[in-house]
Parts: C-alpha cells; structure tokens; sequence
C-alpha cells in the first residue's frame, strides 16, 4: 500500500523540479555520482558551475582516474572538503580498474568504491539506475520528521528507527521508488527548509503533524554543534590549500606564514593535510601532491 505522502509529493515534484543537469536523461551514471559527491554539505548554487567543467574536462571515469591529484586539487578550487576530490579520484580509478570504467548498479558494489558511503550508493541506484533504494539526507529526515513526528528538525544524528521507516515510506516498484526519493528530497530543499519553510507551498500541509501543532520549536537545538568560521583550522586549511593550488612550484613554509599568526594552528593545520593526503612535504617546501 502506497504512503499518502507519496502520491502529493510526487505530483508536486513533476511540475516544480529544478532544471539540474543531472538529472536530464542524457546525464550518465557517473555525472550522477559526481554531482552526489559534490553536492554533500554543499548547495547547489556552488556546485552546478564546478560539476559542468569536471564533466566537460572529465566526462568518464577514465578521463578523472588519469589525471594526477594536483589536478584534480585545483580543478576541485573552492568547493569544499577537498578530501572529497582525492576520494572522487580514487572512486574513478576502482571504477575502471574492478568495473571496466562503468559505475556499477548494485548498491553493495557501489558501497565497495572509495568515498562512497551509503547514502552515495542509494542515491547513485535510484538517480542513475532508477533501482528501488532508500535514500536519506538532511532534506528527507527534516520532512518526515515535521510531516510524521510532529517536531521541527530531526536530531543531529540519523538513527536506525529512521532509516528503517524511510524506507518503509519508499514504494515498491523501481520507477515509483526513484521518483519518490528525487521528489522528497527535493520538497526539503526548496519548501520544508530548516530555517524559513514555505508551508504554504507545501503539498502536504494537510498531512504535517508539525504544522498541525503549531509549528514548535527544534527540540534538539542545544546539542546541535555550531563552529563559527572565522579563525577556525578549517578556515586556515582552505587559505593553505589556496595559497598551494594557485602556485606552480613549492612553496616554502616561510610564505605560509601570513595564512595564520599562530604558528601552533598553522603546524596543526599543516600536519592534518599531509596526513589527509592533500600535501606533500619537500625539502623547499609544500605542494600539491602528485
């Protein structure tokens, strides 16, 4: 039996998707994979731009799996997380190595990749393969979480309970379950948003208990984690990765210094790059590795 919230959700979806390039029919497989790795913890103003100049420069597997890390560094700029970039490198070369460059359509093949957890997986099967899977994000926890609990936000941390009830939501058919995965997260990014909701746009305003009680406040909000930006290694990692990717040669350890005053933060940020693999040591100094 068919979850009330399916058949709204969908209808809404088919006349109110935006127009994102991977999901137009000519995209492949792994443009679809690789607007999920971009797209994580990043909104898609910032990534549309980045996704169509890695798919014009790299296309395939292939393409990205020969590049070297130094180029993919740079290509991947200000994106964020660029550890990401080095696990898309890596997941590029398994794909052609153990699957003759085709992205495989079996989630548990796809979970074997590197950098591919198990949201990646369900998403790549349902957006890429149209096979059934239950893919969860931050935009689907929040609307089931107002639409079924009642509560303004889900708790910082996905549970078991979740999960499953997603999936309990997700229709049986192939066709249906990729629509519905595509159409409820979409309703969370650009209606059922954590900040300023549109309720009355939403085609289950009917259906939401959160709605219904008055729209309480986030029950969660004192153990939600909120680092300010400014100052933080974070900060100071993307100014060191900047500094790297707009030279051509070394850079010695003296021109970093004016990336941060505090020498104990810049050798902390310096040390958890070399060991994320993201810079490489020399006598005369840092550089991109590769």
């Amino acid at each position: 039996m068919v979850h009330p919230l399916v058949p709204p959700v969908i209808d809404w979806f088919a006349a109110h998707a935006r127009d994102l390039p991977w999901r137009h029919p000519s995209c492949t497989p792994w443009g679809v994979l690789v607007s999920e790795v971009m797209l994580q913890q990043t909104p898609v103003v910032r990534v549309q731009p980045r996704w169509e100049e890695w798919m014009d420069r790299w296309p395939t597997p292939a393409d990205l799996a020969a590049a070297t890390p130094a180029e993919v560094l740079r290509a991947w700029d200000r994106l964020g997380y660029p550890r990401r970039a080095l696990r898309l490198h890596a997941c590029a070369q398994a794909v052609v190595d153990r699957h003759d460059g085709a992205v495989p359509t079996e989630e548990a093949a796809l979970l074997a990749l590197p950098g591919v957890g198990t949201y990646t997986a369900a998403a790549v099967a349902a957006f890429a393969h149209g096979r059934r899977s239950v893919v969860v994000d931050t935009n689907v926890r929040r609307v089931l979480t107002r639409t079924l609990d009642g509560e303004a936000l889900p708790p910082p941390h996905l549970s078991a309970g979740e999960l499953r009830r997603a999936g309990e939501l997700v229709p049986e058919d192939d066709a249906t379950s990729a629509r519905w995965n595509a159409a409820v997260m979409e309703l969370g990014a650009v209606v059922c948003t954590a900040r300023s909701p549109r309720c009355e746009a939403c085609p289950v305003r009917e259906q939401c208990g959160w709605l219904a009680a008055g729209r309480p406040a986030d029950l969660h909000v004192l153990v939600r984690r909120r680092q300010a930006w400014e100052g933080t290694d974070r900060q100071v990692r993307g100014r060191v990765m900047a500094r790297l990717r707009a030279a051509d040669h070394p850079v010695p350890g003296a021109v970093l210094e004016d990336v941060t005053l505090d020498a104990e933060q810049r050798a902390r940020v310096l040390a958890g790059l070399l060991l994320d693999g993201l810079v490489e040591k020399l006598d005369d100094g840092y550089r991109l590795p590769g």
